[in-house]
């Protein structure tokens, strides 16, 4: 795998609820987490939809990623990144 596949962050903003529907968004667990900066790995792709918050996630070889409520966002599996959380953030989530 490149650098490049690793470090593709993948949005949609807004998508419809037929989309959500599709996934089963609903059905995902929640994660929540006040302002900060921290480093993270994912170990495995990542998959989730913002319902509340403003981050700024930044690959370790890449440039910064803006996204907020409503986006849906997928994150590859082996992606080192920095994430800066401006306004607390609410979302669901899913692995794999």
């Amino acid at each position: 795998m490149t650098n490049q596949s690793i470090t593709m962050i993948k949005i949609e903003h807004q998508p419809s609820e037929a989309r959500l529907q599709e996934l089963g968004v609903k059905t995902w667990p929640i994660w929540s987490k006040e302002v900060s900066q921290f480093p993270w790995t994912y170990d495995e792709s990542e998959t989730c939809y913002f319902l509340e918050g403003d981050v700024i996630v930044t690959p370790n070889q890449g440039e910064p990623v803006i996204m907020s409520q409503g986006d849906l966002v997928t994150f590859p599996a082996g992606m080192s990144c920095t994430w800066n959380i401006r306004r607390d953030v609410r979302k669901h989530y899913n692995f794999g």
